[in-house]
């Protein structure tokens, strides 16, 4: 087949990411090139994940390059992605996930003072913070890894909190200060995964792409997904769901905070039926539970 055209974002983790999936490809004999793309989010980085609406801002272009057939594939993190596939797309390879957990740059845990600063973009990693140090000082935080990087151990900033995945593919372990704990730091659905699309019907790219998908990591984000889908886009309401397999079961751990970290709601659940795992365990912390009295929940149907 002729070259795969690779839809992306252009900023520098993205780019690494989709060079991996070309190396892969290049190992298949398939060739490639990248269709480099900028986002909503990556317009607006001045302004917070919060005001301009996290859902999509990250994949909403890159997918319209593929359902527009300007490219074949769409790479995504996965944790960037809605929690549904737009109609016309399937979510058709998930390549080997890297670490899930998130990381501390600057200083660890123990090593922050009373008071300490801590930046994020993120609410569920604020909430997740401010649970277990309610007396740290979080502030907002966005661009790409560099300016993450930079600011961490600084005059204003004591330490900077970023996925593992992140770190690892940009080849900057020196910089961790400490790996926080999946149990309790619960990640974001799809952290560490990429997830990549293809056009409905296009058997041709979807079978190209077969070699590179690693079922047990598809059946895991499977889980988080649903999870995230069934507690739907209208919730504002910090949550995290990461997901594990083993032979045909599935164990999936889920978190729902105020955005203070002041209360929490949290289970683990197994199954082999990982959409059915999925919501379930949306429905018990939210319904059975109590999430749903959680401030800023609301929900959409």
């Amino acid at each position: 087949m002729s070259e795969l055209r690779l839809a992306t974002r252009r900023s520098p983790l993205a780019l690494v990411q989709a060079s991996f999936v070309q190396r892969r490809l290049r190992e298949l004999d398939v060739e490639s090139v990248l269709v480099p793309l900028e986002t909503r989010g990556d317009q607006r980085a001045d302004v917070s994940l919060d005001e301009i609406g996290a859902q999509g801002v990250f994949a909403v272009e890159i997918q319209r390059a593929v359902l527009n057939g300007d490219a074949d594939v769409a790479i995504h993190s996965a944790k960037d992605l809605p929690s549904t596939t737009p109609d016309g797309l399937s979510l058709s390879c998930v390549p080997q996930r890297l670490d899930a957990a998130d990381v501390l740059i600057g200083r660890s845990l123990a090593g922050l003072g009373p008071g300490a600063t801590v930046a994020t973009g993120s609410p569920r990693r604020r909430a997740l913070l401010l649970e277990r140090r309610p007396d740290l000082r979080v502030v907002g935080l966005r661009g790409n890894m560099a300016t993450r990087f930079a600011v961490a151990g600084g005059k204003d900033v004591d330490a900077v909190v970023v996925a593992a995945a992140a770190v690892e593919r940009l080849e900057r372990n020196d910089l961790i200060a400490e790996r926080l704990d999946t149990e309790w730091f619960v990640p974001q659905v799809g952290q560490g995964a990429l997830a990549l699309e293809v056009r409905d019907g296009d058997d041709t790219t979807a079978r190209v792409l077969a070699p590179l998908n690693q079922r047990d990591v598809l059946t895991a984000l499977v889980a988080e997904r649903a999870f995230l889908k069934e507690l739907g886009a209208g919730c504002a309401v910090p949550c995290g769901a990461y997901a594990t397999v083993s032979g045909d079961t599935t164990t999936l751990r889920g978190v729902m905070l105020s955005v203070d970290g002041a209360v929490s709601v949290r289970s683990v659940r197994h199954g082999n039926d990982p959409y059915a795992l999925g919501l379930a365990l949306a429905l018990e912390l939210r319904d059975e539970k109590g999430g749903g009295a959680l401030a800023g929940w609301q929900r959409t149907s």
